[in-house]
């Protein structure tokens, strides 16, 4: 018993460890932060996945502005031609089309018009 006065003579913040209450809230402060199913370390993982997918909404909507203005470009015939030429090298009649590709070079598609 000598040790333990001395122990907690050394180290006064023991002593409220002692104490039931103190034992219960610490006991249910673990158990909120790591082991319920509503736990802090599992709302932080749901948290950053809510994040994901809000930058997932922000690209793919941006994506349907741009593709609905190409849609919009494509209405028009000269455009429809000056895509298949560009994409598809298409080529009207009696036409001779050649394809230049630089080597180590990659070619990249270009979408814009």
């Amino acid at each position: 018993m000598k040790k333990i006065k001395d122990i907690l003579n050394k180290y006064p913040f023991l002593r409220y460890l002692g104490n039931r209450y103190a034992l219960v809230l610490l006991g249910f402060i673990i158990w909120i932060l790591f082991l319920d199913n509503y736990s802090y370390l599992e709302h932080r993982v749901l948290n950053k996945e809510i994040d994901e997918l809000e930058d997932n909404i922000e690209y793919y909507k941006t994506e349907i502005k741009k593709d609905s203005i190409r849609i919009k470009k494509l209405k028009n015939p000269d455009q429809i031609e000056k895509y298949a030429r560009e994409k598809y090298y298409m080529k009207r009649e009696n036409e001779d089309i050649y394809i230049i590709e630089y080597e180590g070079e990659k070619q990249e598609e270009q979408t814009d018009f």
